[in-house]
């Protein structure tokens, strides 16, 4: 059969068409939906696996000092209370000190030390015969001490169990708690915000390896210290958010003989669906409430199955006020849920031989308030207090005529803040220890010796992944075919079920055998690979520069970061902070990948494989090349700046914690290491800043100040001209002008 020339022809231009559909060694990529969202999707199913698991990973062999330890860390409990602390009392008038008198007890306004500068608040119940225990009475965060006692309304007189045990002969005190309301949350003359007040603090606190938890925590330890000073036995009744306080605090005590917990109690493993006040970095891997429980054990632990204070979200945002992290509930969980998180932690009593101290009480089948009759009984039996309860009495009466409850939570409330805003002035001293056991002496020398500090932000403050642990499997096809340059869809595994995906630009002018350098161009928030990688798309922020860059000769690689989706890609914090995981987990994984397969490919010189992102891509520039070994150096666009001020800072209007980027905290990132921190990480291998004098990012002066740390480090070095910073006149964008000539300089194109 004879082929005509022409038919011939056409074949091969068919041929050579579906060669270029892929790269070669690659299977062809074939895209159903959008590749963003399922790799989000993709990382929310790993956590929800996670911590559904995570209870059966959690180590059981450890010391239960080490556990205390450990537990103090993830609170962040960590901080000296003042040694014996005294009580002061107020008075209601000069005739009398007392606030109030009940059946058998006198009740006084009272505060006691904590830490240098800040103190706690309650009331003291007094018995008027002899005390027969010592019990710190714990509230929800929005009942005040009145409120339990029965002073004030909004609480049924059946749940004053702080009256209750008054009546029975138990010296009590009540703590103020840190509330729900957002009065003062935010920054007058600036921008207000509808975050709870324990979200205000929870957010400065976490950057510095506190929380708003550790802080009440401590002020209840601080009544303990007042307590156990005398020779009665001492022991804790909380509800709602007094209920995790005294789980949390007697898991750290040995001192505290008994314990009883309402409305708290349950499996914890969606730790992430309650307020984010309750975020705690690694809490999963390590407890949940019935792990707690354990470390009470042999003690007595009465828990009580009632109506949880249901929290339906933050305030609700107005015109005025926003900012608040969304979601964050408290519901009442099923009796039997209660029941069986209790049940996981009796082999903790039995194998001390300690059955009879695990008690567990429900109200009304877990829909009633707190303080039964069988709650409030063993409690005071554990504490050795024998016969039945005496019937409740009428409620004391407040003598106070002038008390203002809302001045005294604001006292608590500026107390913390202030104590808060004191360590992160001290962190930069602290930042400065860290580092001091490295050896800058040499670049040599840095790089070595920089190595453990290198991994502790990995383990420690970003949470790190296993290794990528399933074959690349790289799968490609062809999305662009322009006069310089190819491009390219790319599918890369990482982890079972989780990919990495992005654009790669192939210039044609490579010559057989050539090996060119690349340069991995970096989306910010909410962005695609197409807005740095496509040739038709202009965006006001990328202006192709991965296109431009290309067309100069480079390979370029466009990433798809899973910052994207508003809330849906900030839960993957939520998720993962309890796992001791967070964003930047999955993406330095993705990166090991990812450069593992440019470094494989034939045309690319693994050795001159650069980074540069803007935004959140310039997050990235200070969060993946300084931690991965490889990349040869690294540009951060329109984000780099005081990071620490950037999260923290009550007095500017650049401040996240204004803003409802609750995606931005690091538990402990202020003690440990700022943006020049994460840079010198780079040496001896270059960075850049690149700047634009409009960007609301932050302030020149603070991006001036933070880089200015950079400079010093690599001059000081030897090796000044291997970083530099460039301030343009213009937004939030990709300037492409300075950094492309460090690009051309540092990764020797052209050669």
């Amino acid at each position: 059969m004879r082929i005509s020339r022409c038919w011939l022809a056409a074949l091969a231009v068919v041929v050579a068409a579906s060669a270029q559909e892929g790269l070669p060694g690659t299977r062809p990529l074939v895209v159903a939906g959008d590749p963003a969202a399922q790799m989000v999707e993709a990382i929310h199913s790993y956590l929800d696996r996670e911590s559904a698991l995570s209870r059966e990973h959690r180590a059981t062999e450890r010391s239960a000092a080490a556990k205390r330890e450990t537990l103090r860390k993830i609170i962040g409990a960590v901080d000296p209370r003042v040694a014996a602390p005294a009580l002061e009392i107020g008075t209601a008038s000069a005739a009398a000190p007392e606030t109030a008198r009940g059946g058998g007890y006198r009740v006084y306004a009272v505060r006691w030390g904590v830490f240098e500068g800040a103190d706690a608040e309650g009331l003291l119940l007094e018995p008027l015969g002899a005390v027969k225990a010592r019990v710190v009475a714990i509230p929800d965060a929005d009942w005040t001490p009145e409120m339990l006692v029965g002073m004030a309304p909004g609480v049924p007189s059946s749940a004053q169990f702080a009256r209750r045990l008054a009546e029975n002969g138990c010296e009590v005190l009540v703590p103020v708690l840190i509330d729900r309301s957002d009065t003062w949350s935010g920054i007058p003359g600036i921008r207000m915000t509808n975050q709870p007040h324990r979200e205000w603090i929870y957010r400065m606190a976490f950057e510095t390896g506190r929380t708003i938890i550790g802080y009440e925590v401590q002020k209840v330890l601080a009544a303990v210290d007042w307590l156990a000073s005398k020779p009665q036995p001492v022991g804790l009744a909380g509800y709602g958010e007094g209920g995790l306080l005294a789980l949390y605090a007697a898991s750290l005590d040995p001192r505290i003989r008994a314990t009883l917990v309402s409305g708290y109690f349950q499996p914890r493993e969606q730790l992430w669906n309650e307020p984010i006040y309750r975020d705690l970095w690694g809490l999963l891997r390590d407890f949940g409430d019935a792990e707690l429980a354990g470390m009470i054990a042999p003690r007595a632990l009465v828990v009580e199955a009632s109506r949880f204070p249901e929290v339906a979200g933050p305030p609700r945002a107005t015109r005025e006020r926003t900012g608040a992290a969304p979601g964050g509930t408290i519901t009442t969980p099923p009796w039997d849920a209660v029941r069986a998180e209790v049940d996981r932690a009796r082999p903790s009593f039995e194998s001390q031989h300690a059955a009879g101290n695990l008690q567990f009480a429900a109200s009304a089948g877990g829909q009633g308030p707190p303080g039964t009759y069988a709650a409030l009984r063993g409690l005071l039996r554990a504490l050795g207090v024998q016969p039945a309860l005496r019937p409740a009495g009428d409620a004391p009466r407040d003598l106070r005529t002038k008390f203002d409850a809302a001045a005294r939570l604001r006292r608590q409330f500026d107390q913390l803040v202030a104590y808060t805003q004191a360590l992160i002035r001290k962190s930069e001293r602290n930042r400065a220890d860290f580092w001091s056991r490295a050896d800058a002496s040499s670049p040599e020398r840095w790089h070595q010796t920089s190595r453990p500090m290198r991994d502790y932000i990995w383990d420690e403050v970003i949470g790190r992944l296993p290794d990528p642990s399933v074959p690349a499997d790289p799968r490609t096809r062809l999305i662009f075919d322009e006069p310089k340059f190819r491009g390219y869809e790319v599918m890369l595994d990482v982890w079972p079920g989780i990919p990495a995906y992005g654009i790669l630009l192939v210039p044609k002018d490579i010559k057989a055998g050539e090996r060119r350098p690349v340069v991995v161009c970096q989306h910010g928030l909410e962005g695609r690979s197409r807005d740095v990688a496509d040739p038709k798309v202009d965006s006001q922020y990328y202006h192709r520069f991965a296109v431009r860059l290309a067309e100069e000769g480079f390979v370029t690689f466009a990433p798809q970061n899973p910052y994207i989706g508003a809330d849906r890609f900030r839960q993957i914090q939520r998720k993962g902070h309890p796992l001791k995981l967070s964003l930047f987990s999955f993406i330095l994984g993705q990166h090991q990948r990812l450069f593992e397969w440019l470094g494989s490919l034939p045309f690319v010189d693994p050795g001159r494989i650069g980074f540069y992102g803007l935004s959140y891509g310039g997050k990235t520039a200070v969060r993946v090349p300084p931690l991965l070994d490889g990349y040869a150096l690294s540009i951060c666009s329109a984000d780099f700046n005081e990071w620490v001020w950037k999260t923290t800072s009550i007095d500017s209007r650049y401040s996240y914690m204004l803003t409802q980027e609750y995606d931005m905290l690091e538990f402990d990132f202020a003690n440990v290491t700022n943006y020049s921190d994460l840079a010198k990480l780079m040496a001896p291998k270059p960075f850049m800043v690149e700047r634009g004098l409009d960007d609301t990012v932050a302030p020149d002066e603070w991006v001036a100040y933070e880089f200015a740390k950079v400079r010093r480090f690599y001059t000081k070095m030897g090796i000044p001209d291997r970083t530099e910073i460039e301030f343009f006149n213009g937004p939030h964008s990709i300037h492409g002008v300075g950094t492309f000539a460090f690009l051309r300089r540092h990764l020797h194109y052209p050669e």
